[in-house]
């Protein structure tokens, strides 16, 4: 291979490394830090679902959540479709 080949995909090589560092890494410490959440939901957690209902968790199940909408009213929604965490619960002593 000579330089002039190089010289050819060095700017395909680049492209890709930006690509990298402003799309995708960005996007994996996302991810990691959802899972992380997700997975330190716990009873009395004041959540938010991604369809905007915002609601008290009453229940943790493997998957799902069970999440208090109005005095008496429960969903259950799939952990995943958890967006934000409003309010931590303290752990119980």
């Amino acid at each position: 291979m000579d330089l002039g080949a190089l010289g050819q995909f060095l700017p395909l090589i680049l492209i890709f490394g930006i690509m990298y560092m402003l799309l995708i890494r960005p996007q994996q410490k996302k991810m990691k830090e959802h899972k992380a959440m997700i997975a330190a939901l716990r009873r009395g957690d004041q959540v938010v679902t991604q369809g905007g209902l915002i609601g008290k968790v009453s229940k943790v199940k493997e998957g799902e959540v069970e999440v208090e909408i109005a005095d008496g009213v429960k969903v259950r929604v799939v952990q995943s479709t958890i967006a934000q965490v409003l309010n931590k619960t303290e752990p119980a002593a």
